[in-house]
């Protein structure tokens, strides 16, 4: 059969676009490794509209309960399936418009519109016991877990504008902030760079290679080496800023991605450049990248999917 539309991912905007499909009674498949995206390893999330407070988990169980319940006979549910590949269709005498063949390990599915809603991973921090502390004091996201840090100091690593906007995000509550970075120069915004370092309870340190994490069943601190000299520097939260990959490798030879790999969006429709794809969230170039703001996008793209497909 051929769906209306194909979502492919099942983290906010996914499962947001999914729920509009639904009441709107598109026939919608829903491929997804699993729901929740990115912040599924959060303890605690204090920024999802409506809730005060919840972990990674139960945001991933209550968007999944969310779009079953709205599923119905209109949305099918493909749980832990990847999509290795996206291509399309040239009509045929059967079919007025191009269709999309999305491929699976499973098989193929055949949608007349699609939205990637695949989000992106943040790159891991490489070195000993990064992984054991992750999620113990180790966190990739300053947004859902910087307030739990409140009184404390505090390390970021990176120092792009992700890396000084997580500090500037963390000196309002942390008793101080160490900024790291590997170059010798910040790739931040000089602006940026200058109004965070003002802060006095804020410093930065260039040139370094960080070497270990330690702790115990915490984050203790975190041993890194500049000019040859190593140092350790006590930290009970670290958070890591060192880039994000965007999962958009099933379609880079569809659509047109920046440098970044990032989908390109017209940001009013957000409609990619082949006609009839469209994407949200954290794979596309958007300039903010959070968990609302990936919904609403996400809402956005349907509402055009609706009227591209109707009127």
């Amino acid at each position: 059969m051929q769906y209306d539309l194909a979502i492919i991912g099942g983290g906010p905007a996914g499962v947001a676009a999914g729920v509009y499909a639904a009441r709107k009674r598109l026939k919608t498949i829903l491929i997804t490794k699993e729901f929740g995206g990115q912040s599924v390893v959060s303890a605690d999330i204090q920024n999802w509209i409506g809730t005060v407070s919840v972990s990674g988990e139960e945001l991933a169980n209550m968007l999944e309960k969310h779009i079953r319940t709205y599923a119905s006979d209109v949305v099918d549910i493909r749980a832990g399936e990847l999509v290795e590949k996206i291509s399309k269709k040239p009509a045929s005498h059967q079919e007025q418009d191009d269709s999309f063949v999305i491929k699976t390990a499973h098989g193929e599915e055949k949608a007349k519109t699609v939205l990637v809603t695949t989000g992106s991973e943040r790159r891991k921090l490489s070195v000993s016991r990064a992984d054991t502390f992750e999620n113990k004091g180790l966190t990739y996201c300053a947004s859902c877990d910087g307030p739990m840090f409140s009184g404390k100091d505090t390390i970021v690593i990176g120092g792009g504008n992700a890396g000084f906007e997580t500090a500037a995000q963390l000196l309002a509550y942390a008793k101080s902030v160490t900024l790291l970075e590997s170059e010798n120069e910040f790739g931040a915004d000089p602006i940026t760079v200058e109004k965070v370092l003002s802060n006095p309870h804020m410093k930065a340190v260039n040139g370094t290679r960080i070497l270990e994490i330690k702790g115990d069943t915490f984050v203790k601190s975190v041993v890194y080496e500049k000019g040859g000299k190593k140092e350790e520097l006590p930290a009970e939260g670290v958070f890591v800023e060192i880039g994000l990959a965007p999962t958009t490798s099933f379609v880079k030879d569809l659509i047109e991605l920046n440098k970044y790999r990032q989908i390109i969006i017209d940001p009013r429709t957000q409609k990619t450049s082949v006609k009839g794809l469209w994407a949200a969230g954290d794979c596309t170039d958007t300039l903010y990248h959070q968990n609302n703001i990936a919904a609403g996008d996400a809402v956005r793209a349907l509402e055009d999917i609706y009227i591209y497909l109707k009127a």
